[in-house]
């Protein structure tokens, strides 16, 4: 795990380059405090590299690297597991370089010269980010991973073209723009996080999970290339379904998911697990455990808060299979010790609470290990979120009801609080559902029960602000949701597009985005097997029925699960990875909260006071519960005030 830079200067701005260079990859150097290194691979071409070193800890290792021929030069973020095994078939081909070392890199070019980006980039199991400059074609490639684990930004200034693991290396430059894009403000709104392609700054974008870019100059627009698109691996899953029994496909995703795992317990430094108690944590952490010689090293988060506490699950998970596990405390003084560091770790408004408990047991976890594997993606993978359980089911039955009362029922729901339908359904135990925070998933419902259309239903549970509730001043293009890839007028193409819709967008802009940014703030290098593509793609060979089943999501993994846990220890409810940020804007929060919500401070970024200051009312004194959505706005602030905008 490293951090990258590059920088395709003109020739008049060639003899800035180098100290150019270095002030990107010093911005960086959080994420590789092991080493630095900077090379020249063409006239005004620079790369820049900081160090994490994982595999071959020696100066073999070291980047930037050329191939043993000269021809590829490269500057890599991340890590390709099969890279043994990749080093054994080019020898077997006799295609084979005369070895330095023993690093991933090093296979990686050798694989490239041999077999050509694409190909060697398609029998890469991994996740990486990569600068690539070709001497012969006299291109620079830049290279994303299948599903956006890794990140890469690119822009072009006046004077060049540079590209960076984090933002925050390209802001950097002195003539780097900060207007504000706001079609990615909207979006940020919308969905926590800013989604796409787009990023915070108009001339400043992302290269998407998947592709790759190809520039024959620094000032030439980049060609595409997209080799591997999870919307056709969704729907080729979906034309050739698996025909195997249950059992055969429970044998199957557990042979995919011990070697997923397996390939990413590889590391030349201490190892370990983050640990929450849920299925999909807990599958990773009993795979490691079962091929593991000694108790693998776990770190999971409690809270103060029961509504949102993990401790007792991740512990009980942890003595079954004897892990050696270290949990911490979340307070509401620790929210208040991380949420100075957010905007600078983020380098964009970013609103996902979780980001503070992740960013807490990554900084638990960096004092004992390196290397952290988590279990982010068994919810997209496999149905995880209660939207592909209860939406699916909800819509089927609501879209045979008249507008009028659908409204009806939505105000009926919407006139009790959060609070009161808690104590409701805590009430009614065992005749209503257990589900976590019950009040809030009512409020969601009653959303459901008034989008205008069934391909609606997936952006009414899935964003926060919407254009209706005005909260922009002005009227900017909110982004267009993607054209349904599956049909949605069934329960089962429902189910569907809503996975693959968290798995191509949800999932690299907010989840993923999220663990890199925590994670490496502390220089601790997170692996996510459940995301190796080989899952995904035998993931959506699976029918509904496999992934959710009655009221149950991840079936056949909770299924997978139980060969290593005990059922009593399978079966429980979808826990989350959250805080109580709700509560802690009504306690300590409060202050700090309204410092950011003051109406000139709002008017400056477009933002329309009254609306906000309405739902800060409302939330203040229980009547909706508004946290998520003000969160976004006192994250965008605290964003704007850390960089000097506005």
């Amino acid at each position: 795990m490293c951090g990258i830079t590059g920088l395709w200067a003109s020739p008049h701005a060639r003899h800035s380059a180098p100290s150019a260079v270095s002030a990107m990859t010093a911005a960086i150097a959080h994420r590789g405090p092991d080493a630095t290194g900077q090379l020249e691979p063409h006239a005004g071409l620079f790369f820049g590299h900081r160090r994490l070193s994982i595999i071959d800890l020696s100066p073999a290792g070291a980047q930037p690297m050329a191939s043993a021929s000269g021809r590829f030069t490269i500057v890599f973020n991340g890590e390709v597991y099969n890279f043994a095994a990749l080093r054994d078939q080019l020898e077997r081909e006799g295609r084979a370089p005369p070895w330095r070392g023993g690093s991933d890199t090093e296979v990686m070019l050798a694989a490239i010269e041999a077999w050509g980006l694409e190909t060697a980039v398609s029998r890469f199991i991994g996740m990486f980010a990569f600068g690539l400059w070709d001497a012969t074609e006299r291109r620079l490639h830049l290279v994303r991973d299948r599903l956006g684990v890794k990140p890469l930004y690119w822009t072009r200034t006046a004077s060049a073209l540079a590209f960076a693991s984090e933002l925050k290396a390209l802001r950097t430059l002195p003539d780097f723009q900060t207007t504000i894009d706001r079609t990615a403000l909207a979006g940020f709104l919308s969905s926590n996080c800013v989604p796409g392609n787009r990023t915070i700054f108009l001339g400043a974008h992302k290269v998407a999970p998947g592709t790759f870019l190809t520039f024959s100059d620094w000032n030439h627009d980049p060609h595409v290339t997209r080799y591997w698109d999870p919307q056709q691996v969704a729907l080729r899953g979906r034309q050739t379904p698996f025909t195997g029994t249950e059992t055969e496909a429970v044998d199957a995703l557990d042979v995919l998911l011990r070697d997923a795992v397996k390939l990413r317990m590889v590391s030349d430094v201490p190892l370990g697990a983050f640990l929450s108690g849920g299925i999909d944590s807990s599958t990773v952490v009993a795979l490691m455990q079962a091929q593991s010689s000694r108790p693998v090293h776990t770190f999971s988060i409690q809270n103060e808060s029961a509504a949102f506490d993990e401790g007792a699950a991740a512990s009980a998970v942890a003595r079954h299979l004897n892990t050696h596990h270290t949990p911490f405390t979340v307070t509401a003084k620790d929210a208040l010790d991380v949420i100075p560091l957010l905007p600078r770790m983020f380098d964009e408004p970013f609103s996902d609470s979780s980001q503070i408990p992740t960013y807490l047991v990554s900084k638990l976890a960096r004092r004992d290990v390196t290397v952290a594997l988590s279990g982010d993606g068994g919810d997209e993978l496999f149905g995880g979120y209660t939207r592909h359980v209860y939406a699916p089911r909800i819509s089927a039955v609501t879209r045979r009801l008249p507008a009028a009362l659908r409204t009806l029922l939505s105000r009926a729901i919407t006139s009790r609080s959060p609070d009161t339908w808690d104590a409701l359904f805590d009430r009614g135990q065992p005749l209503l559902p257990r589900l976590r925070l019950p009040g809030l998933r009512m409020h969601k419902l009653a959303s459901v029960l008034e989008a205008p259309s069934v391909d609606r239903v997936y952006e009414v549970l899935a964003s926060h602000w919407t254009p209706a509730d005005r909260v922009l001043l002005d009227a900017p293009a909110w982004p267009e949701p993607p054209s349904p890839t599956f049909a949605s007028d069934d329960r089962e193409g429902l189910a569907h597009e809503m996975m693959l819709r968290d798995l191509t967008g949800y999932l690299p802009d907010d989840i993923l985005t999220k663990v890199d940014r925590a994670s490496m703030a502390v220089s601790l290098e997170a692996r996510e097997p459940l995301l190796d593509h080989r899952l995904v793609e035998f993931a959506w060979t699976l029918p509904l029925s496999m992934r959710v089943r009655g009221l149950t999501g991840k079936w056949i993994l909770r299924e997978v699960l139980a060969r290593y846990l005990p059922r009593t220890l399978v079966a429980g409810p979808k826990m989350g990875f959250g805080v109580p940020i709700g509560d802690w804007l009504r306690g300590p929060l409060r202050d700090w909260a309204e410092s950011l919500l003051i109406p000139q401070s709002l008017e400056e970024v477009g933002l329309n006071p009254a609306v906000i200051a309405e739902r800060w009312g409302e939330h203040l004194n229980g009547k909706r519960a508004w946290e998520y959505h003000l969160w976004d706005v006192l994250m965008l602030q605290a964003w704007r005030v850390e960089s000097r905008l506005g």
